[in-house]
């Protein structure tokens, strides 16, 4: 990791993750969520003011130091612990059906092996438990998905390998889940190559 992913780019992720625009869809997605928790791209914590009171614990996955850093403002302001559990989605040191929920906030498009890190997730989750999550995407429209195919190489660069043409529906529902709820639609705001957004919960 070189010093641009390692110390700039999470304070430029804390600050554009955090617009106004994306708080709503974050109680969206955070709705439901209940008793032990795997939050997979922590981040900088944004996805804390919107727990519902039914979280009892929150382990955090969430490779930068940095980021991890940014977040104290937001966990001194929580009752719900939560804890910096492990670095790599792909590989989680948790028992099987350790998790009751699971919640994945842009967090997909930047993982390297995507479906090692939605198997261990169905792994650690309850059977019956459900993954929420809001990820950016796959555009359902083809002029705009040349687009992203176009400026891919460009974002993976310059956003720590964060890919636009990830289907995520797709590649949760291949991990093993079943898909409870999906919503696809372009975010307000953000370009539509950037803001193809997927909001679903899916079923382990």
């Amino acid at each position: 990791m070189g010093w641009y992913s390692a110390r700039i780019l999470p304070r430029l992720l804390d600050i554009g993750c955090g617009q106004r625009t994306t708080a709503d869809l974050r109680s969206r997605i955070c709705a439901g969520l209940s008793g032990d928790v795997l939050e997979i791209g922590f981040g900088s914590g944004h996805n804390i003011a919107h727990y519902p009171a039914a979280v009892r614990r929150v382990t955090a996955v969430e490779p930068s130091d940095v980021a991890w850093h940014l977040a104290n403002h937001r966990l001194a302001e929580t009752v719900i612990h939560v804890e910096r559990g492990a670095l790599d989605a792909q590989t989680l040191p948790f028992a099987d059906g350790t998790f009751d929920t699971c919640l994945s906030t842009w967090t997909l498009c930047s993982i390297p092996d995507v479906m090692a890190a939605l198997r261990d997730v169905r792994r650690v989750v309850k059977p019956g438990g459900t993954f929420h999550f809001l990820e950016h995407g796959l555009a359902p429209d083809e002029s705009v998905r040349r687009w992203q195919g176009r400026l891919e190489p460009l974002q993976q660069r310059l956003f720590g390998g964060c890919h636009l043409t990830r289907e995520m529906g797709d590649l949760v529902a291949t991990a093993g889940f079943e898909m409870i709820e999906l919503d696809t639609f372009y975010m307000h705001g953000s370009p539509r190559f950037e803001g193809a957004t997927y909001l679903g919960v899916a079923r382990a």
